[in-house]
């Protein structure tokens, strides 16, 4: 795939996320991940993790939105730049708050932060100290949540070019601190301000924020029938745009004002408002259910796709190498012995030259299916490219590997292929090596002294084993 054509998956799946159309984000990112692993190219891949992650969280598919991101991160580490990780505790810092560990949610913060200073992304630091104070604020810990709170406005007014919305972000922390610690003079004071700011036409999540902030002060003030329009404010912008957990809250708010103004008949409509909502919740619960059990379809496909050769379905390179890794790492501790078993066709070019690439596609397609019948199912078998495979056994000795492979190379040559009539014979080289009692802690080597050995049979005259020892 071309790059441009990449850059165009990239920016239909941002255009996508910023719409809210988050079903189809994910099926967008989909078609970007498959392209970035065949492209290989890192930009795609991480795009297409983070908003999987990212939208994932908006419908409520926290399991797989942890996923995704825990792929993204992975990647990242080898993949990514600064800025690649500051996206990443971004997003994590949302999945931990959603699910109440505000210890991992701080640290998280704590990582933004620091990335965010030292890459000048003012906006992104302002937005970590804002959201900093918000989880102290849960906490009750209303005094640091202030101090934190003051520290992201300075960062938002460090920011170029200057964002009024960004430092709006802000100030509702400030004043939900301030409301906190009971400070009202001052919490009175920057919340009418708020409540009147021009900037609010323009953004209706932070104006149905400041009206439920509104109608949190005129709590604490005891004026609870003008805390109740607040919030009856609030549950009108809430619902115009369809934000059900910020209405959730905004109803129970709604119900307890009621209790404590003892008005019954208010009460009554307030609590049925609630009941409606969740049921309505509920509702989406389950119309989630089903978009959940297509979303881990698509990442069982994904792995699967980012795991295994395209032209014969066995394991590739990468995923060879990766699960090896952690055996011999493994081994090296448990002495286990792991045995690499590599093998190729013998004369496929001169197929190859006689019959086209398309006949020798299918020798290898069938030598593969045929190869896999014969190992165990908790052992590896992969292709390399080419005609070369490599199979991966565990707690086997070199002798025990040796007839595994002499029953290989049976079961090939009883392969009888027929081409214009002709039925064709095929015969195969292997090359075996051990982990040499767990001093070879790596694939590379291992598959290399194999590999040696393969050469070894090739030049011994073929369709035969040889052995390192």
């Amino acid at each position: 795939m071309e790059k441009e054509d990449l850059v165009s998956l990239q920016r239909n799946v941002l255009k996508l996320r910023v719409e809210g159309k988050y079903e189809e984000t994910i099926e967008a990112c989909f078609q970007l991940l498959e392209a970035g692993l065949a492209a290989n190219d890192p930009k795609s891949i991480l795009t297409a993790q983070i908003n999987n992650a990212a939208s994932f969280y908006c419908i409520g598919a926290i399991e797989e939105a942890f996923y995704s991101i825990d792929a993204y991160l992975e990647y990242c580490t080898d993949n990514g730049d600064e800025a690649d990780r500051l996206n990443g505790c971004n997003v994590l810092f949302l999945l931990h708050e959603f699910n109440k560990d505000y210890e991992k949610a701080k640290e998280t913060l704590e990582n933004a932060i620091e990335l965010g200073k030292n890459l000048g992304h003012f906006n992104i630091v302002s937005n970590a100290y804002s959201n900093y104070s918000m989880i102290l604020a849960k906490e009750n810990n209303f005094e640091s949540a202030l101090s934190m709170a003051k520290t992201g406005l300075e960062m938002a007014e460090l920011h170029e070019p200057r964002t009024p919305i960004l430092e709006f972000r802000v100030k509702l922390n400030i004043a939900n601190a301030l409301i906190g610690l009971e400070e009202l003079k001052d919490a009175e004071q920057l919340v009418k301000e708020m409540v009147n700011d021009p900037i609010l036409a323009s953004f209706i999540r932070e104006k149905t924020q400041v009206h439920d902030l509104y109608g949190r002060y005129l709590m604490q003030k005891k004026m609870y029938r003008e805390a109740l329009q607040a919030y009856d404010t609030a549950k009108e912008l809430a619902e115009s745009y369809n934000d059900r957990n910020l209405l959730k809250g905004i109803l129970e708010k709604r119900c307890k004002l009621c209790d404590l103004m003892d008005d019954v008949q208010r009460g009554y409509k307030a609590q049925q408002e609630y009941i409606n909502l969740l049921s309505d919740l509920r509702q989406h619960e389950v119309s989630m259910a089903a978009v959940k059990i297509g979303v881990k379809h698509r990442i069982s496909t994904i792995e699967r796709r980012a795991n295994t050769d395209f032209l014969t379905g066995l394991y590739n390179r990468s995923y060879m190498e990766t699960t090896t890794d952690k055996w011999l790492a493994e081994a090296a501790c448990s002495g286990e012995s792991i045995v690499c078993i590599a093998f190729d066709l013998d004369n496929l070019k001169s197929l190859n030259d006689t019959y086209g690439h398309i006949f020798g596609d299918e020798i290898i397609k069938k030598i593969g299916q045929e190869c896999a019948r014969h190992i165990r199912s908790g052992d590896l078998i992969g292709r390399f490219g080419g005609d070369e495979f490599a199979i991966i056994l565990r707690n086997l000795s070199l002798e025990e590997a040796q007839q595994k492979a002499e029953n290989l190379l049976e079961a090939v040559r009883s392969i009888k292929i027929e081409k214009d009539g002709i039925y064709i014979s095929l015969t195969a080289s292997v090359g075996i090596a051990d982990n040499v009692g767990g001093t070879i802690g790596t694939f590379t080597e291992l598959f290399h002294q194999a590999d040696v050995a393969l050469y070894q049979a090739k030049e011994n005259g073929k369709n035969r084993i040889c052995i390192m020892s």
